[in-house]
């Protein structure tokens, strides 16, 4: 008896080791985990309690550092599932993190809406979240921070006797809604729109004329390309018309309209199809920009009058 006591005791000293490792190992695992979760936390609800002050672009530029962040959880909750330990707390946690990655993508997408950021400030796209309800995400992060502090302690009696880490509810109690109307309302936030024309291109390159004429050889056709400035820290779309119409009613109007989309303080260059000339002949060429305001002190428009020279001679 005596022996078999001796046995039964080694037996039970033994299984308690490997249940000891699993448990330090994963409070090592979960403690990482959740102050990413925390610090995230503390650092979002600066942002958005003092983010008045910023520019746009370095506003967009803190949020897309966030959000980077948070789309690691879920490749990191998964690695919590196995072993699976007593009381089933890393299940529970694991559900936690994927519940409270959903309510910050909801925030977040909430934040990037409301002040008209560009699209790509986050690392997911925007506009198609199922629900977009500020309230009911700090409602879910105040529940499941309550449901895993009541939980934390599932393994403090357990080998190992370890106690994980609680969240914290920075962003759940703050007046968020409140928040995002000052953010809208601070002008260095306004979400302002001005586009403009930084340059003009013409091949044959324009012979010594005065300033708004372009005087050109005796070609048949005229290349033009025109490069537009967005001059805001948002996402713009504008459209270019270049239009050329004969003073002399010997050649034809013509005319293009062109379509982009201009990243925020992005420029873009235009190629229209080349422009049918004549020698001798005359003809005003219109290049207009829509979609927005001026920026920048650049105009949206530009009038030139061309001058084709006659064939044989060339006009100094």
């Amino acid at each position: 008896m005596l022996l078999f006591a001796r046995d039964v005791t080694r037996a039970a000293h033994n299984s308690l080791s490997p249940r000891r490792s699993e448990n330090r190992s994963f409070a090592a695992l979960a403690s990482s985990l959740i102050a990413q979760e925390n610090n995230l936390d503390l650092r979002l609800r600066y942002l958005l309690n003092n983010g008045e002050s910023l520019s746009r672009a370095v506003f967009a530029a803190r949020l897309t550092q966030l959000s980077d962040q948070l789309v690691l959880w879920p490749t990191e909750s998964e690695q919590l599932y196995r072993p699976v330990l007593a009381h089933d707390v890393n299940d529970i946690l694991a559900q936690e993190v994927s519940t409270r990655f959903a309510d910050y993508e909801v925030i977040f997408t909430d934040v990037v809406e409301s002040l008209h950021l560009p699209p790509a400030t986050l690392p997911w796209p925007t506009g198609d979240m199922n629900i977009l309800n500020t309230n009911a995400a700090q409602s879910s992060l105040l529940s499941t921070s309550k449901q895993w502090n009541t939980r934390r302690w599932s393994l403090a009696h357990e080998p190992g006797r370890v106690v994980l880490d609680a969240t914290s509810n920075g962003v759940a109690l703050s007046p968020l809604s409140s928040d995002i109307g000052a953010l809208r309302s601070s002008s260095n936030l306004a979400a302002t729109r001005g586009v403009g024309i930084a340059a003009v291109a013409v091949t044959p390159s324009p012979l010594p004329a005065p300033s708004g004429e372009l005087l050109l050889p005796p070609v048949k056709a005229v290349h033009v390309g025109v490069s537009v400035i967005n001059g805001n820290y948002i996402e713009q779309p504008i459209t270019l018309t270049v239009t050329i119409v004969p003073m002399n009613h010997r050649g034809l109007r013509q005319s293009q309209t062109m379509h982009a989309v201009l990243g925020p303080l992005q420029s873009y260059a235009f190629v229209p199809r080349l422009l049918e000339t004549r020698a001798s002949e005359r003809a005003t060429l219109i290049i207009k920009v829509a979609g927005a305001p001026n920026a920048l002190n650049m105009t949206r428009s530009r009038i030139y009058s061309v001058v084709m020279s006659p064939s044989g001679t060339t006009k100094s």
